[in-house]
């Protein structure tokens, strides 16, 4: 844990998170981390109340505001897109060049065939926009199982397009599983890890995170917000 630096993955009460912006960047900053990324839901995912473009702007605003309150903290702007079922997402280009981390995650059409599964991921893999792909497998633990997906696809289009791969820490999910982190490691493709909080109380679940990358033997150097926010922030534009 001692290696975090940010937490790249965090819900308010923008959408379907317990807390404010400012109280969860509180909250993380006593827990010792330099940063966190605000990851509310975009629009297609309405039973979360889903952010539009018109939203996500004015969220930008408060951000702004809240790292002006804030020192030895800062707090990144972030999205958690869907992944439509033809691969696209649900918000638009430009909106999504305002951003300093994007993420997307499949949410909807769960039982899709491996192939046009695995299509679809690929799809928004290769949107230059999205930085960041969110429980890959979108398993929930006893409750859905994994979607059918041609892992070793998703890590090769990873490497090649520069895009992130989540461990998410929610004890629900803990997705990426180990195999797959091993494989991903030895790919060379950068992972990172993930609180998924929807409350201040579940920041902890980073520590969840770090143990599921331990037993893919990941090591601090493969998780990318084990840099400092400027270093991780360069790592992002390469």
């Amino acid at each position: 844990m001692k290696d975090v630096k940010g937490d790249l993955q965090v819900h308010s009460n923008w959408t379907d998170g317990q807390n404010s912006i400012k109280e969860m960047a509180e909250e993380a900053k006593k827990n010792g981390l330099e940063y966190i990324v605000i990851s509310d839901h975009s629009k297609y995912l309405a039973m979360t109340g889903g952010l539009d473009e018109k939203k996500l702007l004015e969220q930008e605003k408060e951000i702004d505001q809240v790292n002006k309150q804030l020192g030895g903290m800062t707090v990144l702007k972030g999205v958690e897109l869907n992944i439509l079922k033809d691969g696209n997402v649900d918000i638009s280009d430009d909106a999504l060049k305002t951003l300093d981390l994007v993420g997307a995650a499949v949410h909807s059409h769960f039982d899709m065939n491996k192939e046009d599964m695995t299509n679809r991921v690929l799809k928004a893999i290769e949107n230059p926009n999205v930085d960041f792909l969110i429980h890959p497998t979108a398993r929930e633990i006893q409750k859905r199982d994994p979607i059918a997906l041609d892992v070793e696809a998703v890590i090769a289009a990873a490497k090649q397009n520069g895009t992130v791969l989540d461990i998410d820490s929610y004890p629900d999910r803990l997705d990426l599983r180990e195999e797959y982190i091993r494989r991903a490691v030895q790919a060379g493709v950068k992972l990172g890890i993930s609180s998924d909080s929807h409350s201040m109380a579940h920041l902890h679940y980073l520590e969840l995170g770090v143990a599921q990358a331990r037993r893919g033997w990941a090591t601090a150097e493969d998780i990318v917000n084990t840099r400092t926010l400027e270093q991780f922030k360069k790592m992002l534009k390469q």
